[in-house]
């Protein structure tokens, strides 16, 4: 592949950014919500860093008006965030109009700023009451999403045009149900394999049920992908690690929804676990139905390679609980480091990796589908210091979106559909299981008063957004941050 030298975005590129709402918004126990798993998993003990959970997080809930201004002063054109579950639908049971009177209003102010709605339908927040009846191992809980997406719908349908169903249910069903590092906290790989499959079954749903709606809605599903490389590409053994990982990564999750079935490999590696047993005839007609974007969650990618079964492949677990591997099949694996620069996270950082992502993506899936590709997370957490004028010099976090936006471009180049990036995220928030010690923000958060202060690389974001272009004078990829942001937009 040659590199990019054209420094613009494709006419109408979305420059947005990203939250979730348990994330940021507090007001737990406000206006008629109750909780989601992420509440009772949060006063489990040792299960989120500091024993941090979201019940005020950055007050988005009683911020939005001044938040929806920060984000008109750094040119944001999209605004992706998520409408909580347990606040719209209690308990999973009748509507609350006062929760959706919130996002009513969000919505009036995004538009009355110039900022698209970006709306994600569900960010990890199941109500606890859901979970009580098995959670997303239950196949009910599919058609409830379902119900769920429409009473959203009923109420934001007339202005919000982008909605995506799920974001990243790989997460969800492994992170959530095999490794215990998410919430529900579980380690039961029969129950994360059902998981997969309703999580997709709800997205299927939920799609059908909004175009039966509105048909002229843009529908379309956010889901995280890695670049799993072989650390020996001449190792067999390697080759079929990274085989495992992609499989139950990125396959498990894209193939169903754009070729109606699962890989057959990774059906076989699952087949301890009873995945084919909830697979019902018609469901996945149902999971293929056609939407009309692919959100791409990205990174990092890792090298694989096997050692023995005494050393699986886990999580960087924060949590002071004892956790597992979030892949049924994949007993004896691990990342092996390549000496790349790494974030706060302890992922490694691959641009490059973007750009093969992408190419893929289009040729696999969505090319022949004739579907755009929008990057609806990428980011970096770093340690920020806020310097003695008040600004926050985070030129790290500039460098990686920097050189990722390089990566998006070299796509772009390449031919590939992408038509808008979100940055993750808008503002430092609840970091899961990480509580508050992980900031990805690009908006620094003081904790003790809420205060917001744009970062360099907000201040950096912004003149990118308004030119549609990469900022001049910016440091090339893998070189030294040379961009010094003052505290003036």
């Amino acid at each position: 592949m040659t590199m990019n030298n054209n420094a613009s975005f494709p006419s109408g590129f979305v420059w947005g950014a990203a939250t979730a709402a348990y994330q940021v918004e507090g007001a737990a126990s406000e206006d008629g919500r109750k909780d989601s798993i992420w509440d009772t998993f949060s006063r489990v003990p040792g299960a989120v860093v500091n024993g941090d959970n979201g019940d005020i997080a950055c007050d988005h809930y009683h911020r939005m008006d001044d938040d929806v201004a920060l984000m008109k002063s750094l040119n944001l054109g999209s605004y992706r965030f998520s409408t909580s579950w347990a606040r719209i639908r209690p308990d999973g049971g009748p509507v609350n109009a006062a929760g959706l009177d919130f996002y009513s209003r969000l919505t009036d102010s995004l538009l009355e700023a110039g900022i698209q709605p970006w709306l994600t339908l569900y960010h990890w927040d199941l109500p606890q009451a859901l979970q009580d009846q098995g959670g997303w191992a239950n196949r009910d809980t599919a058609y409830r999403f379902a119900d769920y997406a429409l009473s959203v719908h009923d109420v934001l349908g007339d202005r919000v045009t982008a909605w995506t169903t799920l974001n990243e249910p790989w997460c969800s069903a492994y992170v959530g149900y095999a490794s215990g590092e998410h919430a529900p906290g579980l380690q039961d790989r029969k129950l994360a394999v059902a998981a997969n499959h309703h999580l997709l079954l709800a997205h299927g749903l939920a799609v059908q049920a909004l175009k039966g709606r509105d048909p002229g809605l843009d529908t379309g599903l956010t889901l995280n992908f890695t670049v799993a490389d072989p650390a020996d590409p001449q190792n067999p053994d390697d080759v079929d690690a990274a085989r495992r990982i992609d499989g139950q990564f990125n396959r498990m999750f894209a193939d169903p929804v754009f070729h109606g079935k699962y890989p057959e490999d990774v059906v076989a590696d699952l087949a301890p676990y009873g995945f084919e047993s909830h697979v019902q005839d018609g469901d996945l007609a149902v999971i293929s139905s056609p939407i009309d974007f692919l959100g791409v969650n990205y990174y990092h990618g890792d090298a694989f390679t096997k050692t023995p079964p005494t050393a699986p492949l886990t999580t960087a677990a924060p949590s002071a609980r004892p956790t597992a591997s979030p892949y049924p099949a994949a007993d004896g694996i691990h990342a092996v480091r390549r000496g790349l620069p790494q974030t706060n996270m302890g992922w490694e950082i691959q641009p490059e990796g973007l750009r093969r992502l992408l190419n893929r993506l289009q040729r696999d899936y969505t090319g022949p589908a004739g579907v755009p590709l929008y990057i609806t997370e990428n980011g970096a957490a770093f340690d920020d210091d806020v310097v003695a004028d008040g600004t926050v010099q985070d030129l790290d976090r500039l460098d990686f979106i920097r050189s990722h936006l390089a990566a998006v471009q070299d796509a772009v180049a390449d031919g590939v559909d992408v038509r808008g990036y979100f940055a993750w995220s808008l503002m430092d928030n609840f970091e899961w299981a990480w509580g508050y010690a992980k900031r990805f923000g690009i908006v620094h958060v003081d904790y003790e008063t809420l205060q917001r202060t744009p970062k360099a690389s907000a201040r950096w974001y912004a003149e990118a957004a308004a030119a549609n272009a990469l900022p001049a004078g910016t440091p090339v990829p893998g070189g030294t941050p040379a961009y010094v942001v003052s505290s003036e937009l």
